[in-house]
């Protein structure tokens, strides 16, 4: 499974968002950070690839060995997290996962065994009776995220599904995600604003500044002062941490 843009043009009316951006392949079994200032367009390509926006010109394509993904195939391969998530006013986290699981429409699959399975493992089984409008803006998070894990998606498309949680849940959803990616040769896409998580729960960094890919790389090759100072306009030293960069404003 694969994702890869073709000078995709997005726009809103008339403000365009996206010009004729280009990446890819992204390849499976690896977790994708998409990086950038506000308003860089983060949002509206996680949208555009999860089929919800629409491309004024260009192309996204998801693929199977070189076979394209279409219709109700790419719907199956592909589980999207919003960075506005609904109230889900009416029903229980539990209700919520069920509808989901229900969706993978495979006679093999029990969707109750799944649904509890999954929100032991993000640690909401205690949720399970209350109503998603009650909850934190945290606790709809996880749920959110349980509601897509529930279908094991081939191409989990994130858009900052950390950004209500505190420090402890967001190192411990990224590492499932990147658990899940690499027990299953999955590919993620996670939009994030935190650089340090990035570099540590990421194999790639995709940075994307007014709209266009500006690098594509490793977290090693991709942080680097230079590059920090012209996409976010801020001066920063780089250290090492065993292995892993560590991005320190000065």
């Amino acid at each position: 499974m694969t994702i890869g843009a073709d000078n995709l043009t997005v726009s809103y009316g008339r403000t365009t968002i996206l010009h004729s951006l280009s990446f890819g392949p992204l390849e499976p079994g690896n977790v994708v950070g998409l990086i950038g200032p506000n308003a860089a367009g983060k949002s509206t390509l996680v949208k555009t690839i999860a089929g919800i926006k629409e491309p004024a010109e260009g192309s996204v394509t998801l693929s199977v060995d070189g076979a394209e993904l279409v219709g109700k195939q790419k719907v199956q391969a592909v589980g999207y997290v919003p960075q506005d998530l609904l109230s889900s006013a009416s029903l229980t986290a539990f209700e919520s996962i069920m509808v989901s699981a229900r969706r993978r429409g495979d006679a093999t699959w029990n969707p109750l065994e799944r649904s509890a399975t999954v929100m032991e493992r993000l640690g909401i089984t205690h949720l399970a009776g209350r109503l998603v409008s009650d909850m934190s803006g945290g606790q709809r998070q996880l749920v959110a995220m349980a509601q897509m894990l529930v279908r094991e998606p081939d191409i989990m498309l994130l858009d900052e599904p950390t950004s209500a949680l505190d420090l402890r849940h967001q190192v411990e959803l990224l590492q499932i995600i990147r658990d899940e990616v690499r027990g299953s040769n999955r590919l993620a896409l996670v939009a994030i604003h935190d650089l340090n998580l990035a570099a540590r729960y990421c194999d790639e960094l995709l940075v994307v500044k007014e709209g266009r890919v500006v690098a594509h790389d490793t977290p090693h090759a991709v942080l680097q002062p230079d590059l920090l100072e012209e996409v976010y306009g801020i001066r920063a030293r780089v250290l090492d941490d065993a292995g892993v960069p560590v991005v320190c404003p000065v």
